[in-house]
């Protein structure tokens, strides 16, 4: 059939010769060896790009690896979403998380813990509040045979996302979350960030509580707020990023030392800050949303803003937002 359109194009269109031989036009052009090498020469493209992200992030979803191949690509010679997804279902790239979360909040103890200030307030711009959290990394097991861990303290700007501070160690002493600390402050006040506006937000961890750290967010006018009890849901945000260091950036990566933790944590936390888009920053990197002012718009309902809001309607006296 393409010979015969190829010698007669004048004489025989592609509608007319599918119709006459009984086949769509798709299936024709289908079948066009030049538009078969250029599909495959996508599909391999898309499929490289995949896996260089991956040796990058190991865990990272399928439409996030979607939205930066097509911020740095474009839309020209791009294939479609569905046909990306469908490759990373048919090389086996999908997803199955493991949830597993450890304790790493002791609060059995007598150091002064503080309110929320957080739980009514949406930060509207980088600074406002600042969430802290502790989480745990295996390293094998020691020559006893028992499970050896490392630590990550980490500090995370609420608004922007973007990991301001963090420290690994093979403890749990207040030194680790207390470097991080001390690194967050340097980032902000580059920003130009007025601290006493910062509200430091994090669990009633003796790590937190204790005099060193409590000192050192006072010396610079830091607010202090701290979740009302033992529920995650009161530090959620600083448990999702703990959530995507061991689930999607550290996924399938086994360590032997500290240093090997705190190299993998700097190259995963320069990506996350700089290269992988938040769906809740109107899918923005957390270095650009550092930039931005005002609330991002929100691609679900978030309920927690939405019951904010009419608090602060009926406050106003305007009645319940509906």
């Amino acid at each position: 059939m393409r010979t015969l359109h190829a010698q007669r194009p004048g004489e025989y269109t592609v509608k007319e010769l599918c119709g006459l031989l009984g086949v769509t036009k798709q299936a024709y052009y289908k079948h066009d060896p030049d538009v078969e090498l250029r599909r495959a020469a996508q599909e391999e493209f898309a499929l490289q790009y995949i896996r260089s992200v991956r040796e990058i992030d190991p865990g990272i979803g399928g439409m996030k690896l979607w939205l930066m191949y097509c911020r740095d690509f474009g839309q020209e010679g791009r294939i479609g979403r569905d046909r990306f997804c469908a490759i990373i279902d048919r090389y086996g790239f999908k997803l199955r998380l493991h949830w597993r979360r450890p304790r790493t909040t002791d609060s059995r103890h007598s150091n002064p813990v503080y309110p929320n200030l957080v739980k009514g307030f949406i930060p509207t711009c980088l600074g406002q509040v600042i969430v802290s959290d502790i989480t745990y990394i295996p390293l094998g097991e020691s020559p006893s045979g028992g499970r050896v861990f490392c630590y990550v303290s980490l500090i995370m700007d609420s608004y922007s996302k973007f990991v301001l501070g963090y420290s690994v160690g093979l403890t749990l002493e207040a030194k680790y979350p207390l470097e991080a600390l001390q690194q967050a402050i340097a980032v902000l006040v580059g920003f130009g960030v007025d601290l006493s506006q910062t509200i430091h937000h994090s669990d009633r961890g003796v790590q937190y509580t204790c005099a060193e750290y409590i000192m050192t967010l006072t010396s610079v006018s830091m607010r202090i707020s701290m979740t009302e009890g033992g529920n995650p849901k009161d530090n959620s945000e600083a448990e999702r990023l703990n959530n995507t260091l061991k689930n999607e950036l550290f996924r399938g990566m086994r360590f032997d030392s500290v240093s090997q933790v705190r190299e993998a944590l700097d190259k995963a936390l320069r990506f996350y800050n700089y290269e992988r888009p938040h769906l809740s920053l109107n899918r923005l990197t957390p270095s650009q949303a550092c930039r931005q002012t005002g609330r991002f718009k929100r691609e679900w309902v978030s309920y927690r803003e939405r019951a904010i809001d009419s608090k602060e309607q009926e406050k106003a006296g305007d009645g319940p937002a509906e």
